[in-house]
């Protein structure tokens, strides 16, 4: 059940609204819905606007607060978030630390599937947005720190860097895995993944660098092809101890 300030998607006529149920109303070109009569409602529902137009309420899914959310900058795609929970095995019963937490997204997805997440920002405005999305997604297993990597401390099964990463963070993520334990980290640039390489290796057992390559197809009545978009955003070094 959507209780009171829960945020809600509503989908519909070719639109897409990220809302909060509450006292209120929501304006749209297709007309004007209560957001009090959220409350309540479940997924699948619908709504009719005061002109007609119907609506399906959706709970938000991780993939929405990456549209949605509100953001300090470009979070990692869900396609990298999607490698480095595959490349590392990470599931409900592992401790993650995620450092470089910008907007908080990549927490949101690893908090879905992860038994715990702790994520470190060293900048304290972007630590308080990415909190307030992560209680927005309503995971209560994601701890927010507002503080450097450097002095985190613990056991952990993942440790995720998304940071400008320089050798002695390689070394302190290495002391905080357990045994047979995976560090994952993105690198934008080539120079940066050479940093990370470089350092693990003194260090890890094994190390391995991938860089995912993504093309969305598009179908129109001329026929089907890759998008245009670009297809490369960074590189993915996994190191394991």
């Amino acid at each position: 059940m959507i209780e009171a300030g829960d945020r809600v998607l509503l989908v519909g006529e070719g639109r897409e609204f990220f809302t909060r149920a509450g006292v209120g109303t929501l304006s749209t070109d297709k007309g004007q819905i209560d957001l009090g009569s959220l409350i309540g409602a479940k997924g699948g529902d619908v709504l009719t606007t005061h002109s007609g137009s119907r609506f399906i309420v959706r709970i938000p899914r991780p993939t929405d607060f990456f549209t949605h959310g509100k953001r300090s900058g470009a979070p990692m795609l869900p396609k990298d978030i999607g490698l480095v929970i595959a490349y590392t095995g990470m599931n409900h019963h592992d401790d993650v630390l995620d450092a470089g937490t910008g907007s908080g997204i990549a927490a949101i997805y690893f908090g879905g599937v992860a038994k715990t997440v702790r994520t470190y920002e060293v900048r304290p405005e972007f630590s308080a947005l990415a909190l307030k999305n992560i209680n927005e997604a309503k995971l209560r297993n994601v701890e927010a720190v507002a503080a450097d990597f450097l002095s985190s401390d613990g056991l952990f099964d993942v440790v995720h860097l998304d940071m400008q990463i320089q050798p002695e963070h390689i070394t302190h993520a290495q002391s905080l895995l357990k045994s047979g334990g995976y560090l994952a980290c993105y690198t934008p640039f080539l120079e940066q993944m050479s940093i990370v390489v470089d350092a693990a290796q003194m260090l890890f057992s094994e190390v391995h660098t991938h860089e995912l390559i993504e093309r969305e197809m598009t179908r129109s009545k001329r026929g089907t092809r890759p998008s245009t978009s670009v297809c490369h955003s960074g590189y993915i070094t996994i190191a394991r101890k």
